[in-house]
């Protein structure tokens, strides 16, 4: 027996004596329903022609409404139509019955950010809304699908977001890792079909350019501790950075959430704000110095060591997110005044000096040591970045063989 699907109005009123609009499904002589949500006066119903009469105000929105959902019950009976023999109308029921609810790219997108912030992953939600959001801006399709989702609007967007946008590369490749994360979410949920994927190796490829890692020399920390004309906001982001520098380029949200009861026996015990890891470091002498400067601002063992976490609601995650935000980009202004000072040509960061404390340790410490000083989870992103900064042996066979 054949199925049909058609948009009705049925016949059990509400309260308001108001009909529901729905879709109905019959399959051998078998009927269900699934319902739009939207309600009308009968008067208003043009059962020829199976739409909303003109009459009513809203008819034009509803009538697009219906035909919309009429178009995507379709589609989803024929593609379980080209997969299964057999079905009933429950099963279509069934099938059809989530793609009319949450089944287009914004309202999946929309669902992860809303995740990211319930799990409190907010450094991941900054990033992650943005990139939605030129995604969403550049197809102008509330509606889209996933099904419209394909190589050719992939490459037209990149080609957007650099030339239009001007990002980099690097940030082209981030806006698509967002949308393949929520490809596969939307192929784990049935809302498409995985032989539809758009990316791979040969469709749209996820790889990162390599980017140069640029750290300042032995000779440039030197200079910078050395500065003593420097005003107290700009004193205070040094002390910051070097903080940072001293133990291997810790993360500034870490070092600002460091405690006073953080050390003990000569040591720095904290856990990493990133994953939670447990980590203990010896203190080295330059960090002796510098922790004193902070000593009297000290309240009690409980006290951060540096102001800026002191005034934040630990108890609102956001909060804590958005002190460290704006503790960085104040630490980030003034580190361009210091490298100005200091003569300093290179790019002056917090970030910069992770690169700093690779570029120096350079081959000189072991991978394994060093991927426990970074605390990266695999020695294979250790070799990764480290090589960013290792050129002994390039530099020594280039020596060879012009030094004649």
């Amino acid at each position: 027996m054949g199925s049909s699907i058609k948009v009705t109005l049925r016949k059990k009123a509400n309260k308001q004596g108001h009909f529901p609009l729905a879709v109905r499904i019959t399959k051998n002589r078998k009927t269900t329903y699934l319902y739009t949500g939207h309600y009308i006066d009968v008067k208003y119903w043009d059962e020829g022609n199976r739409e909303v009469r003109k009459s009513h105000p809203n008819s034009k929105r509803l009538n697009n409404l219906l035909i919309k959902k009429l178009a995507e019950a379709n589609q989803t009976l024929i593609d379980l139509q080209t997969h299964k023999s057999d079905i009933s109308s429950k099963q279509i029921k069934k099938e059809i019955s989530t793609p009319l609810t949450k089944t287009s790219f914004k309202e999946i997108a929309d669902n992860y950010l809303d995740n990211l912030e319930k799990t409190n992953k907010l450094q991941r939600l900054s990033s992650d809304k943005a990139r939605v959001g030129h995604f969403v801006k550049f197809v102008d399709n509330d509606d889209l699908s996933f099904r419209e989702i394909d190589e050719a609007l992939l490459r037209r967007f990149s080609l957007y977001l650099k030339t239009t946008r001007k990002v980099s590369q690097r940030s082209v490749i981030n806006n698509l890792i967002v949308i393949r994360t929520l490809y596969n979410q939307a192929i784990r949920l049935g809302i498409v079909d995985r032989k539809l994927y758009p990316f791979g190796a040969d469709k749209i490829r996820i790889k990162f350019p390599e980017t140069e890692k640029i750290g300042l020399t032995k000779e440039e920390i030197l200079t910078i501790e050395a500065l003593s004309d420097l005003s107290e906001q700009q004193s205070h982001a040094r002390n910051v950075w070097l903080f940072s520098f001293y133990f291997a380029g810790m993360r500034v949200g870490d070092v600002l959430m460091i405690k006073w009861s953080d050390i003990y026996d000569g040591r720095l015990h904290y856990r990493m704000g990133k994953n939670e890891k447990l980590l203990s470091f010896k203190l080295p002498g330059k960090i002796i110095s510098l922790l004193q400067l902070y000593e009297e601002d000290k309240q009690s063992s409980e006290d951060f060591i540096f102001p800026e976490m002191k005034k934040a609601n630990l108890k609102i995650p956001k909060d804590i997110f958005n002190k460290v935000k704006s503790a960085n980009r104040k630490f980030n202004k003034y580190l361009v005044q210091i490298a100005e000072k200091a003569a300093i040509n290179k790019k002056l960061t917090m970030h910069i000096a992770r690169h700093s404390f690779g570029n120096i340790s350079g081959d000189k410490i072991p991978i394994q040591m060093l991927q426990k000083l970074y605390r990266h989870s695999t020695v294979t992103t250790t070799i990764l970045y480290q090589a960013n900064f290792m050129h002994k042996e390039t530099d020594d066979a280039l020596e060879k063989v012009i030094n004649f």
